[in-house]
């Protein structure tokens, strides 16, 4: 099978552009350069890819620019050079949120790419198109992109709630995919978990009202883009509001909160530094900005516990929980889009909102509840590469 990948690879990094990125080393890479391993093309799928990067860095996704309209023509015309060059009939395209900006280069790539092609494959990545099709558009913007997307041969989703965006489009065939991650922990069993049950216990001991030698010092991690929508200021507010509860019932125990990720505007940048200005603040709120690699890991593995109360647009199925499991860190999240799909079933750690004293109290009662193995389990039986890339490969040899 012949795939023509239309959809960039990092940077800028995000779960979007790192999943095309595995997904074209699982599949051997550009079938125009040389294989990446000898068993590569193991799937049967060659990918020939126009990076498609609209922008050069977080601030810019989704805004208008004039160079991107000239760079949606540039990337159209690689493809269609790269559909007759290599006879690929097969379009995979990653379609935008609901941002209308990214909404109107899908319809320009649909108008000139499609009636080349003669099988069309939609990947969402990105959630809640349809409802924000319905509410935030007017009818003609809805009626040119029902006119130039539907119906297409096949969309990919990750999750039950994504239904309703493939299912607008009118999609012939509609396949449940998660979203899979080489395992970043694989000494999980041999070095991590001795850990997770040792501060398990401890936690305990401190919730029991036991006596413990030295005050317990929990550490939080939020690991996203720092933006007011993927939870950063709830974060805060929820740990500074967990600490005075902890400090109520006389409890020996406090959170520090640790940020690893950029900021994504100048103005929430300031009113970060504005807010670390306050009594209490600094002393237990630490930013790393954009962190990778090894230094990742290992705020992954020393952290007792993953908080990430989003409220993003195009939330769907992000890679830092999917991470945050791999490392079998307990999970504070909001019940958002397809987030609490990703958990395991009656999982506690689901908040409804952005509410900071109903985040500080989940906070506390996952603490006491979980060790992390039940994640770490979930995580091994649902979300790992290989599994992602194998009902990729059978979902995409469904269409011919």
């Amino acid at each position: 099978m012949k795939l023509l990948v239309f959809a960039h690879t990092p940077p800028p990094h995000h779960g979007q552009s790192y999943m095309v990125q595995l997904m074209l080393e699982g599949f051997g890479g550009d079938a125009r350069r040389p294989r990446l391993t000898p068993e590569a093309n193991r799937f049967g799928i060659e990918c020939y890819h126009v990076n498609a990067r609209f922008s050069r860095g977080l601030s810019d996704i989704g805004e208008f620019q004039g160079t991107k309209m000239l760079l949606v023509l540039w990337f159209c015309a690689q493809a269609l050079w790269l559909r007759f060059r290599y006879g690929v009939k097969n379009l995979y395209y990653v379609p935008a949120p609901g941002k209308r900006v990214a909404l109107y280069r899908d319809w320009l790539v649909m108008l000139i790419c499609r009636p080349f092609f003669q099988r069309v494959i939609l990947h969402w990545h990105a959630a809640g198109l349809a409802k924000w099709l319905e509410t935030e558009t007017t009818i003609g913007s809805r009626a040119a992109t029902y006119r130039l997307f539907k119906p297409v041969d096949l969309s990919l989703v990750l999750s039950r709630y994504n239904f309703a965006d493939a299912q607008k489009l009118l999609s012939r065939q509609i396949a449940v995919v998660n979203n899979g991650i080489p395992d970043p922990c694989p000494d999980f069993v041999e070095v991590v978990q001795a850990r997770r049950r040792e501060r398990f216990r401890q936690r305990k001991k401190v919730f029991a009202g036991e006596p413990v030698e030295v005050p317990l010092t929990i550490k939080v991690l939020f690991l996203a883009h720092c933006t007011r929508e993927k939870g950063l200021f709830a974060a805060i507010e929820a740990m500074l509001r967990a600490n005075q509860l902890l400090a109520a019932r006389s409890l020996p125990m406090r959170l520090q909160l640790t940020i690893a990720g950029n900021f994504v505007t100048e103005a929430e940048r300031a009113e970060f530094d504005e807010l670390r200005q306050q009594p209490g603040v600094a002393d237990c709120v630490k930013h790393l900005g954009f962190v990778s690699g090894e230094r990742k890991a290992g705020l992954y593995r020393e952290a007792d516990i993953f908080c990430f109360p989003t409220c993003y647009l195009g939330e769907n199925q992000p890679v830092n929980l999917i991470e945050a499991m791999a490392f079998g860190l307990p999970i504070v999240t909001t019940r958002w889009r397809s987030l609490p799909e990703m958990l395991p079933e009656n999982y506690p750690g689901l908040v409804p909102d952005q509410n900071p004293d109903a985040i500080a109290e989940t906070l506390l009662k996952v603490l006491a509840l979980k060790s992390g193995e039940t994640v770490r389990s979930h995580f091994t039986a649902h979300f790992t590469v290989e599994q992602h890339l194998t009902v990729l490969a059978r979902a995409l040899h469904s269409v011919e």
